[in-house]
């Protein structure tokens, strides 16, 4: 590689990266402000109600990860061999796909939401709370599910500005129209989840001006040598299937420690998952800039260009987390009073979570990146393997803690990744796995 193919690469890598980040930014501040003035407005029992409800959203984003996250990639190894009749098919497929998909949790919203908010929420007092936050979410789930999807498939396609700039203004107007819905008309906490939605539907128009682009090259098209549902899934299937396990970990906490630790404990638990938010800034970013850049490099079957990207990555976001880090310690009474913690008394149960959390997500961070790393190397089945791993080896480490030793609890996290990180090494070496990026996908 000579040194302009190298500044060329490296102004691409920090443009995605850039773009990326900001679009985990606007989506985690979002959250994370969300919380707050749902927490300083409503109380802490609606933080409760939608973490409560966080389930189905991760739901919706497992379904459109399986679809997405995988079809992007195709498509990106595709414009790699620039190879356009199989990507156009492949993003056809999965635009439609997806499309259907997010109906269901429409009809499912209209059909039987008092079910669903049961089996999230068993504490009596929230669940009318969770129910009323969950409804617009599932009625909006189109929105939602497109969202992601479209950005996913413009930034690929040479667009990560514009969908960051989506993004951004699609959290503005959640935020913005949060204060009006549930202040000034007094929807409670179905007024944050309908903003939500308002805000993704915002977000959808500014990002069809991709379309209009002479050189879009996201045409819909059936013609296809083969048919590429199976790959597309093949693709998303690690990324879906960690968001499964994420949701299903995610329901598990709540139960466990609720049963555990009470209302305190899953308010704790629910600024902690704040907090993941903004780890997740890094992640999702990164990984968003790997599977868009890095999938393109991986079609050109570059192992030079591809390396430095791995390079750049690892390297931001080991930077990334450690500030991030550093900071919940110096202040954690802080982020744990932004919730409202202090009004009804659980900074101290709070503040001790923050920190062993704030260790704990930097592992999850660095296994969940490599997870990308060995989907990109070809390497499905270890890929696999993480997406399984990466949160059912919590959910018994948590019980047993709950067990044995409640107050060691919120160390469950920090103990489980570490297990992992130790799984995923042995196997690697025992299954003598290389990284070579491989012709196929």
């Amino acid at each position: 590689m000579t040194n302009d193919e190298r500044k060329e690469l490296t102004t691409h890598f920090w443009r995605y990266l850039w773009s990326s980040i900001l679009i985990t930014l606007s989506g985690c501040l979002g959250n994370v402000v969300d919380g707050v003035i749902v927490g300083k407005l409503i109380g802490a029992d609606g933080v409760s109600a939608i973490n409560y409800s966080k389930p189905v959203v991760q739901l919706m984003m497992t379904l459109s990860l399986l679809l997405a996250a995988g079809g992007s990639m195709l498509v990106g190894f595709a414009l790699g061999k620039k190879d356009f009749v199989r990507m156009r098919y492949v993003y056809t497929h999965s635009m439609l796909s997806n499309f259907l998909l997010s109906f269901v949790f429409t009809l499912i919203g209209l059909m039987m939401p008092l079910s669903v908010a049961s089996l999230l929420c068993d504490n009596e007092h929230l669940l009318q709370p969770t129910l009323e936050y969950l409804q617009p979410m599932l009625y909006g789930a189109p929105a939602y599910m497109m969202m992601w999807t479209i950005s996913l498939m413009i930034s690929v396609d040479g667009s990560p500005r514009l969908a960051s700039v989506a993004i951004v203004v699609d959290n503005a107007v959640n935020l913005g129209l949060d204060l009006v819905f549930i202040q000034l008309l007094n929807w409670g906490i179905a007024g944050s989840s309908t903003a939500t939605v308002v805000g993704h539907l915002v977000g959808i128009a500014i990002m069809l001006i991709h379309y209009r682009k002479a050189d879009n090259q996201l045409h819909f098209s059936f013609r296809h040598e083969a048919p590429e549902g199976k790959n597309i899934i093949s693709q998303g299937t690690p990324l879906a299937l960690a968001s499964v396990c994420l949701t299903l970990l995610l329901f598990s906490a709540n139960s466990i420690v609720t049963n555990t630790l009470g209302r305190s404990g899953i308010f704790a638990f629910a600024v902690c998952m704040n907090l993941l938010q903004v780890y997740n800034l890094f992640v999702a970013g990164t990984c968003r800039t790997l599977q868009s850049l890095g999938a393109i490099q991986a079609g050109k079957g570059d192992n030079e260009t591809f390396n430095l990207v791995l390079r750049k990555s690892f390297g931001f976001i080991t930077l990334s987390m450690a500030v991030t880090c550093l900071l919940v310690w110096l202040d954690p009474q802080l982020i744990a009073n932004l919730f409202g913690a202090n009004a009804r008394g659980y900074t101290a149960e709070t503040v001790p979570a923050l920190r062993i959390f704030a260790l704990s997500f930097i592992p999850f961070c660095y296994i969940y990146v490599l997870m990308i790393v060995y989907k990109l190397y070809g390497q499905h089945r270890m890929a696999l393997f993480i997406s399984l791993a990466l949160s059912l080896t919590v959910i018994p480490v948590l019980w047993a803690f709950s067990k044995w030793s409640p107050d060691w609890l919120w160390y469950s996290y920090l103990i489980a990744y570490f297990i992992e990180i130790i799984f995923i090494y042995v196997i690697h070496k025992a299954t003598h796995i290389r990284f070579e990026i491989v012709e196929k996908h």
